[in-house]
């Protein structure tokens, strides 16, 4: 897990504009990947991020970088409520939902696809994706859109963007530490 990756695979999420973002990564030793964890978690805490390894499999380690304030307020969502119930989820909280996410990734031969509401995806897009098995969606970027195709097209240029900038901004010297965003409210 390097800075490079983080750069490339979270800039909208450390820039505060997404509630998170997911990437692999490949790894020697899960005592190096809590290494790095911890490295990174004390960066990135006290801006309100979040690092958390979800699944190891093999020699690749699928990450997670989110935004614990940002997360909570998505799953109050009535309509997040709804798909995550359907899911088996029972309480709804950011711990609770995170814990459940974990067994779920590690225990289920299918991806579980209310992933995508742990993303910040809306979640019509989330519900369409389920319920049409991941076709006869109007576009697809970051997501598949079912729903809202302008505005989800908004927000991918806007992430693109983001991304282009932070990593620019990165390989140009700035550090990961400053290209975190601290918001003070959701």
């Amino acid at each position: 897990m390097s800075e490079d990756l983080i750069i490339k695979h979270c800039s909208p999420t450390l820039a505060g504009l997404k509630t998170a973002n997911l990437f692999t990564c490949t790894y020697t030793s899960k005592t190096n990947v809590e290494k790095a964890s911890e490295h990174f978690n004390k960066i990135f805490n006290p801006k309100g991020v979040c690092l958390l390894p979800l699944k190891y499999q093999g020699n690749r380690v699928l990450v997670y970088i989110f935004r614990p304030k940002k997360l909570a307020k998505d799953l109050t969502d009535a309509k997040a409520k709804k798909i995550l119930t359907q899911a088996g989820y029972s309480s709804f909280d950011v711990e609770s939902c995170l814990q459940r996410l974990i067994h779920r990734i590690n225990g289920c031969q299918e991806f579980p696809h209310e992933i995508g509401l742990f993303l910040g995806y809306p979640p019509e897009d989330v519900q369409g994706f389920i319920c049409n098995k991941g076709h006869c969606y109007q576009c697809c970027g970051c997501w598949k859109v079912y729903n809202n195709r302008e505005k989800a097209e908004r927000e991918f240029a806007k992430y693109k963007k983001c991304s282009d900038v932070y990593y620019s901004k990165w390989i140009t010297g700035t550090s990961i530490s400053k290209l975190v965003v601290s918001l003070q409210s959701v």
